[in-house]
């Protein structure tokens, strides 16, 4: 007997017949002899249409207000799947985010978790039931409602098999694994087998829309084995592992894009130390989290300024970044939320030169201009104009042969070396 942990988003959940192929999923699982818990999202669309009620009100609204409105989504979907399981004969016990004591800090609608509460989870598994949790949700210390941020149900699901030491967590969405990059814009992408938590993660965080970073940070920092699957097909899904030798024999993992990115530049600001600190030190009392950091050269003791943060932070932080400027006696703030940022992954760029140097010169043979870039030790991201985004994961798809089928194991390492020898980054 194995327990799983299993997560449905909110396609998977879409409507009532949708939710009753959940519960039979659910069921054959649990007839399999595996004790099973299941996190659901709200139901598709659902999330958005109340945030569109929060839009009517006001376009700055109370975040703690705010979170209060979006996690009803999950109350109703785990109400459906926990009586839709009991239809079919079958034991369900639904939990709110604030039964299971999912305890988070006061960052409302992008909290974090502290805690987890598995008692009520393991007393009902033993009384026979299907566990069914809202994901998305908690509580903080105070006992306020709080989101985790969109995505936020691949969080919950990971960090409950975490706090279960569960021996797996599958997470089910309208995708059969992860695919090297977006197969909607991208006909030719593949899916792979398996993926490390690392190249998830820098996925993740580029915008890859499979999981949520902070799903497979939990993932990674418990060794939880994470597989993402299809709920709508048997395809046995990609999974989410530690790195193995052989993983570092492909350079390129996958191609990912973010188009929910604006850029902010501060304009003249005193080229003296400690002024980035009273830019960015705001920012962070605030919970913005700023992506890529761009200085120029400086010219006549002053400089420019530009970095990206989300697009749903982008009002805020203007706000705090205009404050900062009189402070500091900068000239003036330009902004810009026309902009996308496309980014290569993969564990073999440690050991490889060149990968930069053939990024750049396959966005360049496209007439696409780079205007920030920034570089880890297994990705490399650069941000260009949103309309050249598609164009853009195309060329690099091609650059990096991933529209071609996977080679043997071993093989890649050695055909890459030769593709960039003389290059460097």
């Amino acid at each position: 007997m194995a327990l799983i942990v299993q997560k449905y988003g909110g396609t998977s959940v879409g409507d009532t017949n949708r939710i009753k192929n959940v519960a039979l999923r659910c069921l054959a699982a649990q007839e399999a002899g595996h004790d099973v818990v299941v996190v659901v999202s709200a139901m598709s669309g659902e999330t958005n249409r109340l945030l569109k009620l929060v839009a009517q009100i006001t376009d700055r609204p109370d975040e703690r207000e705010q979170d209060v409105v979006v996690a009803t989504g999950e109350q109703v979907s785990i109400g459906l799947v926990a009586m839709a399981i009991q239809a079919q004969q079958g034991k369900a016990t639904s939990f709110l985010g604030h039964q299971v004591r999912i305890v988070t800090d006061s960052t409302f609608s992008k909290a974090r978790i502290k805690s987890i509460d598995a008692q009520p989870i393991r007393a009902a598994l033993a009384k026979g039931h299907i566990v069914v949790v809202a994901g998305f949700q908690g509580v903080d210390e105070e006992g306020n409602v709080t989101t985790l941020g969109r995505g936020g149900s691949d969080t919950t699901a990971v960090a409950v098999a975490a706090a279960l030491q569960a021996d797996a967590c599958e997470i089910y969405t309208d995708v059969d694994g992860v695919y090297t990059t977006d197969p909607n814009m991208v006909p030719a992408a593949r899916k792979l087998d398996r993926i490390t938590y690392e190249e998830m993660l820098e996925l993740a965080s580029v915008g890859a829309k499979v999981l949520q970073i902070r799903s497979v940070e939990f993932a990674m920092k418990y060794k939880v084995p994470l597989w993402v699957k299809s709920s709508f097909t048997d395809d046995p899904g990609t999974l989410v592992c530690e790195e193995d030798k052989s993983m570092e024999d492909v350079l390129v993992r996958g191609v990912a894009y973010d188009r929910n990115e604006a850029k902010i530049t501060v304009c003249g600001v005193p080229d003296v130390p400690g002024i980035a600190a009273k830019i960015f030190g705001p920012l962070d009392e605030k919970a913005i989290v700023v992506d890529l950091i761009v200085q120029n050269p400086s010219k006549d003791g002053r400089t420019d300024l530009t970095f990206t943060v989300g697009k749903a932070d982008f009002l805020k932080a203007q706000d705090v970044v205009k404050a900062a400027m009189k402070e500091i006696g900068a000239v003036g703030v330009e902004t810009d939320d026309d902009i996308a940022k496309v980014s290569i992954v993969g564990v073999g760029m440690r050991n490889h030169s060149g990968v930069a140097a053939r990024m750049f010169k396959a966005l360049s043979s496209e007439g696409i201009n780079i205007q920030m870039i920034s570089t880890s030790e297994i990705k490399v991201s650069c941000v260009v104009a949103a309309k050249y985004t598609e164009l853009a994961v195309r060329a690099l798809h091609t650059a990096f042969g991933l529209d071609q089928p996977m080679p043997p194991a071993g093989a890649t390492a050695v055909s890459e070396t030769a593709a960039l020898k003389g290059e460097k980054v």
